[in-house]
């Protein structure tokens, strides 16, 4: 497996000497290190640090109190009269346990039974990873940003559109440790189809876990992945088998197969995250008029119910596990039947979950999302609507919030650095407002008076280096200034100021005894086969 590259520049050696002793004890040695860990960011742009993300915006509520009780209903009656299948014996027989009416593999249950697990879940919990600095909170006013998740394919100016690779996936994931802005590792930010399935979870988490100190995820496919995974993260965190149990460390995603589907891959592995207390978002797929009605509001309804379903098996399994509702309701083109997003309508439906979310008492997962082909004006604008989505709606945790384009089928490495400035941004537009003396100003436009200018006067020197947000990669200059300096567009700027993060990289620190440990597994699970192939 790949070894952690040799830094070449001799500010980074020089803070790696500093950090670690050249004759310091082996099992103290530790790759990169404290003074360069601080350096991050402050070469290649000047990004803004590591927070704690705080909506204080009232949610946009499109529903009155009286479409809330439509759609809790409508959701109710789907549940109680319809159904949702689990294609999964054991899932069937806790529910069955449980009290619910089952039928070979339909499943319904009373609302009875689905308000008093739904209960149980909590409305607020922590993920902590090996880095206990990017702890995150999921859940109430709180709200991180992740990668792109799961496209096949990857893409940047120079190379164009090409399949998914290993070099490729540690590149994203290097993207994902340097900015501030990304607070966790979700799934893979293209899938590297260089390595063979059977053993592919085993390198892509052995890079996520050594390249990145966030949060992470694991895919729910299979009882082979998921075990390993959390084998994984817990050596990874130096962590004994119980403190991995007693405190959230990573969580899957699981979505249903709409319509009213939850097959058995997803639910085996969000099972068996809940048996040692690992949280599970789970996230309907619904686009109106093809998987779901429609109607948005028909959407929403079955998506609520889909995503309810397997929330109360988890509660079951383990009262007071971590679960979130995942919202990824849109509509397709109904010209065409291809997946539209960033529209309208996708804002109103996150906007709905949203309100049905906090009915509910749950966190609310959304995306970044977009259907343009390139990163271009529609890439953008549709990626704005889905962001403002997000923050209008009391998102608290937003998937593949860097790099999404084609609908989820390409990671863009120019979209990223794009996503991430948009993502800096919305994290200054949350920045709570103070209305000291200083704030109001009265001494300061007392001073100027009628007819002066505030560029000299103290009160703006004392404050003129942090007033406003200062991006890293729009270019404010005038068209002249602009042209004169070759008229460089966005998307070339995004790429070389990615491939110069990517050139002043540098590995979060990590204890050499751990990685010897990490790395010893995967070398073992890789000769026992990892997870069972049909090629």
């Amino acid at each position: 497996m790949p070894k952690p590259e040799t830094p070449t520049d001799p500010l980074i050696a020089e803070a790696l000497a500093e950090a670690v002793p050249a004759d310091a004890p082996a099992r103290l040695r530790k790759r990169g290190g404290r003074a360069a860990n601080q350096r991050r960011g402050g070469a290649a742009i000047r990004q803004m640090p590591w927070t704690d993300v705080v909506n204080i915006d009232r949610p946009t509520e499109p529903l009155s109190p009286e479409g809330v009780d439509a759609i809790h209903n409508g959701a109710m009656r789907v549940l109680e009269e319809i159904g949702i299948e689990f294609l999964h014996s054991d899932a069937v027989a806790i529910l069955r346990d449980a009290g619910c009416i089952v039928d070979g593999e339909n499943v319904r249950m009373g609302r009875d039974l689905v308000m008093e697990m739904v209960g149980k879940a909590p409305s607020e919990f922590t993920l902590t990873p090996r880095n206990p600095d990017r702890k995150i909170t999921i859940g109430g006013r709180h709200m991180v940003f992740g990668n792109i998740s799961s496209p096949p394919n990857c893409s940047d100016i120079e190379r164009g559109r090409r399949t998914g690779n290993r070099a490729d996936y540690r590149d994203l994931m290097k993207l994902t440790q340097y900015f501030n802005c990304i607070h966790f590792a979700g799934g893979y930010p293209v899938e590297p189809v260089d390595i063979h399935p059977s053993i592919r979870h085993l390198d892509c988490l052995f890079d996520k876990l050594t390249l990145t100190d966030k949060v992470a995820h694991a895919y729910s496919l299979g009882p082979e992945r998921i075990e390993d995974v959390m084998e994984m993260v817990r050596i990874a965190g130096g962590l004994s088998h119980a403190d991995f149990d007693a405190t959230p460390r990573m969580y899957t995603n699981i979505n249903s197969t709409s319509p009213l589907k939850h097959d058995w891959p997803m639910l085996d592995g969000a099972m068996r995250l809940a048996k040692r207390g690992q949280p599970t978002i789970v996230t309907p797929f619904t686009l109106a008029g093809a998987m779901a009605p429609v109607t948005m509001v028909g959407a929403v309804t079955q998506s609520i119910a889909e995503a309810l379903a397997a929330i109360v098996l988890l509660q079951i399994i383990r009262p007071g596990v971590g679960c979130a509702i995942g919202t990824f309701t849109s509509n397709v083109d109904m010209k065409t039947g291809a997946p539209a997003f960033g529209t309208p309508d996708y804002v109103r439906a996150t906007q709905m979950t949203g309100q049905l979310a906090r009915f509910y008492g749950l966190p609310l997962r959304s995306s970044n999302t977009c259907a343009a082909n390139t990163p271009d004006n529609q890439a953008t604008w549709e990626s704005m609507m889905s962001l403002w989505a997000a923050v209008t709606s009391g998102t608290n945790m937003v998937y593949h919030a860097a790099g999404w384009l084609e609908g989820g089928l390409c990671a863009s490495f120019e979209k990223f650095v794009m996503d991430c400035e948009v993502l800096q941004q919305f994290i200054a537009y949350m920045k709570p407002m103070t209305t000291g003396p200083e704030d109001v100003a009265v001494d300061a436009i007392r001073e100027v008076g009628p007819g002066g200018h505030f560029f000299g006067i103290q009160h703006t020197q004392d404050r003129y280096e942090t007033a406003f947000y200062a991006p890293f990669l729009s270019d404010w200059s005038n068209y002249e200034n602009w042209e004169d300096r070759g008229a460089v567009t966005t998307v070339e700027r995004a790429n070389r100021v990615c491939k110069k993060i990517l050139a002043e990289y540098e590995e979060p620190p990590m204890d050499i005894a751990i990685r010897d440990e990490l790395e010893a597994f995967v070398e073992r699970r890789k000769q026992e086969g990892g997870a069972p192939t049909d090629f």
